[in-house]
């Protein structure tokens, strides 16, 4: 029973973080995130990776999943860290999100809850030609503190994933250490009862 709570669990916060990650891989495509975008699909396979290994008994795949996790983390926490300007990171000059290729933002700079958009139509120096200026104001929660907060939550499934992860891989390699999959019993030196016979043989015997 606890090692069937512990499967569930996994995969219920599985599938979580896989509905987590596929909206924040849409908002991202919106905004033309291309590192986040690139960091989304990789941990859409990991997670996807994780929930086969729980459902197939494969320790194995839990453990890269597990790894991954770890890295998830951090990619977050740099994020976190990115959009609150800790240290030397700058949104002003680092477009780190875009690969340095656009000067395209967070979707949620110009559709976050409230939001008024007003372009300027006199900018200076004037954009590129794909690109446009504007002025945001009216936002109930500015886009750097929504995509803290999205992170923060990525990072609040990837820990209880990552502990759970590791608990059922746990589990899974006991049972793979005291019991044979391919063998069956042979490893407990089970022997499968023999079948007996209960036809007697009786010698025949011909008048000569």
């Amino acid at each position: 029973m606890g090692r069937c709570n512990g499967r569930c669990t996994l995969v219920g916060f599985c599938c979580l973080q896989l509905v987590a990650a596929l909206q924040r891989q849409v908002f991202d495509f919106l905004g033309y995130q291309w590192a986040p975008i690139l960091a989304n699909f990789l941990h859409i396979l990991a997670v996807i990776l994780g929930i086969f290994g729980t459902v197939q008994y494969r320790s194995k795949y839990l453990i890269v999943y597990a790894v991954w996790l770890v890295l998830w983390v951090g990619w977050n926490a740099f994020i976190i860290c990115f959009y609150l300007e800790v240290g030397r990171l700058s949104q002003e000059r680092d477009f780190v999100m875009t690969f340095n290729t656009s000067l395209h933002r967070s979707w949620w700079m110009e559709n976050g809850p409230g939001c008024l958009v007003t372009p300027v139509l006199s900018a200076r120096p004037p954009p590129p030609h794909d690109h446009h200026v504007v002025a945001v104001t009216g936002c109930l929660l500015d886009y750097q503190y929504i995509e803290v907060v999205s992170s923060a939550a990525q990072i609040f499934l990837a820990l209880f994933g990552f502990v759970y992860a590791c608990y059922v891989s746990k589990v899974f390699l006991e049972e793979e250490d005291s019991f044979d999959f391919i063998g069956g019993f042979d490893s407990y030196g089970y022997q499968a009862p023999q079948k007996t016979s209960h036809l007697q043989l009786q010698p025949l015997y011909t008048s000569g």
